[in-house]
């Protein structure tokens, strides 16, 4: 009974296989048919030519109209990656600290808190972005900037930040120091962070890191870090919808753990903050990995929307090619292959740090 079962699946398997394979063919033959007819040929040879736009928000690249389109849409995927790693990283963060905050006695904060996560959580994240964006837009010009913090301005020119500056090498070093303490294990324990460490601290002696806060000079402001209104504005609507969904999660987490470790914690006269990080949290920990990755991979697709406001991300840039050129198809695989990417580094990295949790039963070791 057992080989002709595995016949039979074999067959079903095979059968589905080819069912795929004939659609796909025909797509990609219909696929060609039109393009031909249109006097069109599939490639990516576009890539090499003259790009002959220009790109409002550049970050680590400089480019101009007479640049390729391959480096054009390379300057878009650098800003995407920059949205998605701060959008992330942010939305945790914030996330985090609402959850926490949504489990506060205090009543009053507890309903605001609420409230506001209630609000952001069922506004269509579009509408929320495009909120955003024409409030930014409505600010008053740098002359009559806003300043909620000394040297951080708001204004219709955007988000004006001070810049930090450090050495090149310190940089380096605090890298290698932080790749050193997570695999201290392998490298034998703490000798080679505590080197590294000492000399990160040695070059940040030599070369001191100094912040620059912006100036206005004219009509605009000079020095610092400008995050134009369209940047802004993704970015704050990245991190309000995402951190929303993230607090319900830290929430539950917290909730989910049992209520006699907490007693036990306070029995041996820990504080709540101490019972919250000794106790409650490594072990939250271990049941909202997952659920994060879920929701920063939602961030990094979610970028998207950025075309929707005017920011250059990858795929404005993408859809500005593909119009110029007539390749839209290949800038639709471009744009398939790089939000894959993107989720599934970002799906690894967290799994990997899930399967570490899982192995050490601890986010702490």
């Amino acid at each position: 009974m057992r080989p002709a079962a595995d016949r039979r699946a074999a067959i079903a398997q095979g059968a589905a296989l080819g069912l795929t394979a004939v659609v796909v063919w025909w797509l990609a033959r219909n696929t060609s048919v039109s393009l031909a007819q249109r006097g069109l040929t599939l490639g990516f040879g576009f890539l090499g030519h003259p790009a002959n736009f220009e790109i409002g928000d550049t970050w680590w690249l400089s480019f101009s109209p007479a640049d390729s389109i391959g480096r054009a849409i390379l300057v878009g995927l650098l800003n995407t990656a920059l949205v998605s790693a701060l959008g992330c990283v942010l939305a945790i963060i914030v996330g985090f600290i609402a959850g926490i905050l949504r489990l506060s006695p205090n009543p009053a904060l507890r309903g605001l808190i609420r409230a506001a996560v209630e609000i952001v959580r069922n506004t269509p994240l579009l509408l929320l972005l495009l909120f955003l964006a024409a409030s930014l837009h409505e600010l008053p010009p740098p002359q009559h900037a806003l300043t909620p913090l000394h040297g951080v301005f708001l204004s219709d020119r955007g988000l004006v930040l001070p810049a930090m500056t450090i050495g090149g090498w310190t940089i380096v070093l605090a890298a290698a120091t932080v790749i050193a303490l997570a695999l201290r294990r392998r490298l034998g324990g703490w000798i080679a962070p505590a080197v590294l460490g000492v000399a990160t601290l040695v070059s940040a002696a030599v070369h001191p890191p100094a912040v620059a806060v912006a100036q206005l000079r004219g009509f605009n402001f000079a020095g610092g870090v400008t995050l134009s209104p369209e940047l802004a504005a993704l970015l704050a609507a990245l991190v309000l919808h995402q951190s929303a969904h993230i607090s319900e999660v830290v929430r539950g987490a917290v909730l989910a753990v049992p209520r006699g470790q907490r007693d036990a914690a306070g029995a041996l006269g820990m504080s709540r903050w101490q019972t919250l990080r000794l106790v409650v949290m490594p072990v939250a920990l271990r049941a909202m990995v997952p659920l994060l990755a879920t929701n920063c991979v939602s961030l990094i697709k979610n970028s998207s929307l950025a075309v929707a406001i005017g920011f250059p991300d990858v795929v404005s840039i993408l859809n500005t090619a593909g119009n110029q050129t007539g390749h839209s198809i290949e800038t639709m695989l471009i744009m398939i292959a790089v939000y894959l990417s993107l989720s599934l580094l970002v799906a690894a990295a967290l799994g990997r740090y899930n399967a570490h949790l899982l192995r050490t039963g601890s986010a702490l070791s």
